[in-house]
């Protein structure tokens, strides 16, 4: 873990994808940190220059990826405004040391972690609480032509996704008919 400013900087066995813990400042008040901050980022090898943020809401079971861009790779900032998720982050990059390998970490309004996802990686989701507000900021616009996807449960890759905490999966249609990771294309 490596400290710099106001946050905590822990990269993960996936190389690029790291977890960031802003620090807090709270009193009865409230609280206030900051949330990203270009330069010290760039410090930590995150040099990402934000052209569209997303938001979305989900209810607990809602899984959501795994999801991708071929042609126009996004790198992602993604944190929990509220409740909380278990957030996933697959290396897709084949001359990655990684290539197949995942990470899976909780993000939650508690804990203010973020997790930063570096283009190459395919990413997903699984709201754990009742409701999760999850926000995305990426380096590169949307294209919906170029989106690609891996199932969920994928054998090869074998996320241990925390399901005895939800009472019911859902999944949109799109995301049951995704591909397996062996007969995807990507990076």
């Amino acid at each position: 873990m490596k400290e710099l400013g106001g946050f905590s900087f822990l990269e993960t066995q996936i190389k690029g994808v790291i977890i960031i813990e802003p620090k807090m400042c709270e009193d009865k008040r409230g609280y206030f940190m900051e949330a990203f901050q270009y330069e010290l980022f760039k410090e930590m090898g995150i040099d990402m220059q934000i052209l569209q943020v997303n938001v979305s809401k989900s209810k607990q079971g809602v899984l959501r990826g795994l999801h991708y861009q071929r042609k126009y790779p996004q790198a992602k900032l993604v944190r929990v405004i509220s409740g909380e998720i278990y957030d996933v982050a697959v290396d897709l990059r084949h001359k990655s040391e990684t290539y197949g390998n995942y990470i899976g970490v909780n993000l939650s309004k508690e804990n203010n972690r973020q997790l930063y996802l570096p283009r190459g990686c395919a990413h997903g989701f699984l709201v754990i609480s009742e409701e999760a507000e999850f926000l995305y900021l990426v380096d590169n616009l949307y294209h919906p032509e170029d989106e690609g996807g891996i199932i969920w449960n994928d054998p090869d890759i074998n996320i241990n996704w925390p399901l005895k905490d939800v009472k019911e999966l859902s999944l949109s249609d799109k995301d049951k008919s995704l591909l397996f990771f062996k007969n995807s294309s990507h990076y």
